[in-house]
């Protein structure tokens, strides 16, 4: 698909990533996550902003309470406030050792889904991480999916019914029947024929089409409900890491990416590693969904 591919933000980021856009505030957020900073862009003013986490922030949600984000730590949930800056820890994450949290986002029933991702000091990533949910009453289950690496690729279909998540090391986007409850589990896009790339973060636009960056590939690839390739956009960063839709009409597709594992002569290459991009696809988004728990709740516990 031939789309104007624009740099949004030179940002230059090692692993910008947890991209989503807040209705709200007409903004964009995202992480860089080696760095511990939450990113704000507003296209109206090109005003951009940042604020220090006290770690590696990995994924996050709005929150139906104004002014609130709800923040995965790489060790920690807690709840953030634009305004004050104050940080209200939730609880500490039941993960394995040499595990943190990784990507996540709000289902459509307004918990926040999140896996985590295997990040040993020496050897390969094994199966190590898990996917855990939590509910408006900040109570935190694991989900029953499999063991992963790199837990990447959590999105929803516009009814909520569905949940698409990878390990990205599989290079696989599996589904699954999703509610209050886990159903049965599928593959969605099997990637193992993706030389030099692997699913990373996605999206879900309008008409159920799921939009996935593809880290290595220097591609953003919209897949029909089916599962059938419907078009790729050449992304001109080879580590593309998350798609979200923005814009006013939710008309944009952003697209963080990344410089981590780089070369010194692989950056003097790729020149806008780590920038934020845009594009107009020709499809709108959907509204992101709102994690319906209340900070105030974390003070009366």
């Amino acid at each position: 698909m031939s789309v104007d591919v624009r740099v949004a933000v030179q940002s230059g980021h090692a692993l910008g990533e947890g991209v989503l856009w807040c209705d709200r505030t007409q903004s964009l957020l995202w992480t860089d996550i080696h760095a511990s900073m939450l990113w704000r862009y507003v296209p109206g003013d090109g005003t951009v902003r940042s604020w220090p986490m006290p770690e590696r922030l990995a994924s996050f949600a709005l929150c139906v309470a104004d002014g609130w984000l709800l923040l995965a730590l790489a060790s920690r949930l807690a709840f953030f406030h634009f305004g004050t800056g104050e940080i209200r820890e939730i609880r500490t994450l039941p993960i394995a050792p040499e595990t943190r949290a990784n990507d996540g986002a709000c289902d459509r029933q307004g918990r926040f889904v999140f896996g985590t991702l295997h990040e040993p000091a020496h050897g390969p990533k094994g199966a190590h991480g898990q996917f855990l949910r939590l509910d408006a009453d900040l109570t935190l289950h694991e989900l029953p999916l499999p063991r992963v690496a790199i837990a990447n690729s959590v999105a929803f279909s516009p009814d909520g019914g569905t949940m698409y998540f990878c390990d990205s090391l599989q290079k696989r986007i599996l589904q699954c029947e999703y509610g209050d409850e886990v159903g049965a589990i599928s593959t969605f896009v099997d990637l193992t024929s993706l030389e030099g790339g692997e699913p990373d973060g996605s999206t879900v636009d309008s008409g159920g089409g799921v939009w996935n960056a593809q880290w290595g590939a220097s591609r953003v690839v919209r897949y029909r409900a089916d599962g059938r390739e419907d078009r790729v956009v050449a992304i001109p960063t080879s580590q593309p890491t998350r798609p979200a839709f923005g814009g006013p009409s939710l008309a944009t597709l952003y697209v963080t990416s990344a410089h981590d594992g780089m070369t010194d002569a692989a950056r003097s290459i790729d020149r806008h590693a780590g920038d934020v991009f845009a594009f107009e696809p020709g499809i709108t988004g959907l509204r992101e969904p709102r994690f319906a728990g209340d900070p105030d709740a974390v003070r009366r516990r």
